[in-house]
């Protein structure tokens, strides 16, 4: 850390965020133990770089820290990134704890792989905890090949008792098996290729190592039942293609998972078209349109996929282009099988030239008991958070 004292102010940066979060539920908790009707919380975000030798090296550290008011789970650290890159012409390469995004989707990534979901965050899976890694990216004239070393497993964060926006019993966080008998320590290995032809933007790839997803089973500790985590291994083939043309996005994600207990295929696809300037003004509309399947739910209700084995999604982005950098999102889920539904409005603006603030409603309905929306269809809320970057 001494390091940077010695990198010119050009090369040096200090920035990063620190914000409050405040969520109000509509009706109570449906389960003992949780909070009724508010929760709030704090964060802190910052980040250092230091760049040297004309940009071509660079070291990054990006801590993470949130405090709830009332879950000690959601009360948490993590690392999202400390990673050194050396860029050359034609290849790169990055070692350390960082953030990998694969995927072209909005309302599902089915392609991302690489680090485990960070789920005391939010439901929406978008929230990830860092991963070690060392990425080597070679750089051809036929696309991007980049292979990954992944040394060590993260598991997936879940909320406490006293948490909204959970299932009737808790998660165990501390007593986790796997299969593998190197546990957390097994090396997961990956591969992708990524290019450009035209108006098409294409990846696929290879995954072998640790599931991100556990499988959960109740078990009683004590005098009460919680759900213990299992993580299996797992080999999964992935494809995403994005085409561009005109004002339409396409967008396409296919992957092929195969374990010692299962193997299937899941899909998500749909398009994006915007209308440029609406009304004559600077306002852009987008209308998004995604179906998602997955073969474990065919047959099958209780499946982990039959939740996502027909569903449709609709949504509407509306960015006013203004110089707040006002924005809109407004979406409606549906599963075709369970009668389950879900709609939700994310909004943000910023004020002045360093405070944010974001708006967002969730609500959820659920008639069926095996859905997966069923176990949280009381907890639609509002969230309110405000960040300041500095």
């Amino acid at each position: 850390m001494l390091l940077p004292l010695a990198a010119s102010a050009d090369d040096f940066e200090l920035s990063g965020k620190i914000g409050f979060e405040q969520r109000y539920f509509a009706e109570q908790g449906q389960y003992d133990g949780q909070l009724e009707h508010s929760q709030a919380s704090i964060f802190v975000e910052p980040e250092l770089y230091w760049g040297w030798n004309e940009g071509s090296d660079t070291l990054t550290f990006k801590p993470f820290y949130r405090q709830d008011e009332y879950d000690d789970e959601r009360s948490h650290a993590d690392i999202r990134e400390l990673s050194y890159i050396h860029a050359s012409d034609n290849w790169e390469l990055r070692a350390g704890i960082r953030k990998e995004f694969w995927g072209v989707t909005e309302f599902q990534h089915l392609v991302d792989v690489i680090n485990q979901t960070d789920g005391v965050e939010d439901t929406d899976g978008e929230d990830k905890l860092g991963q070690l890694m060392l990425n080597l990216s070679l750089v051809k004239d036929w696309g991007i090949i980049d292979m990954y070393l992944l040394p060590g497993f993260r598991e997936r964060t879940f909320v406490g008792q006293e948490s909204r926006l959970r299932g009737p019993v808790t998660v165990d966080n501390h007593n986790i098996r796997y299969e593998s008998s190197a546990e957390d320590n097994h090396l997961d290995v990956a591969m992708r290729w990524s290019h450009t032809i035209g108006a098409f933007d294409l990846g696929s790839y290879w995954f072998h190592g640790t599931n991100r997803e556990p499988i959960l089973t109740p078990v009683t500790e004590g005098n009460k039942v919680v759900l213990n985590q299992y993580y299996n291994q797992m080999d999964q083939f992935g494809v995403d293609l994005q085409a561009t043309i005109n004002d339409w996005l396409w967008k396409f994600e296919t992957i092929y998972r195969t374990t010692d207990d299962d193997d299937f295929w899941a899909t998500q696809a749909g398009f994006e078209y915007t209308f440029i300037g609406v009304f004559d003004s600077n306002a852009d509309v987008g209308l998004l349109t995604e179906y998602g399947w997955d073969s474990r739910g065919e047959g099958d209700e209780n499946s982990p996929g039959a939740n996502i084995q027909d569903d449709i999604f609709l949504g509407s982005r509306l960015a006013f282009n203004d110089m707040q950098s006002s924005e809109m999102l407004i979406g409606f889920g549906a599963d075709l099988e369970h009668n389950a539904f879900s709609f939700l409005i994310e909004g943000n603006r910023r004020f002045g030239e360093n405070v944010k603030i974001s708006l967002d409603l969730r609500l959820l309905q659920s008639t069926n008991s095996t859905d997966q929306l069923y176990v949280i269809k009381d907890d639609d809320h509002i969230q309110l958070a405000a960040e300041y970057y500095f």
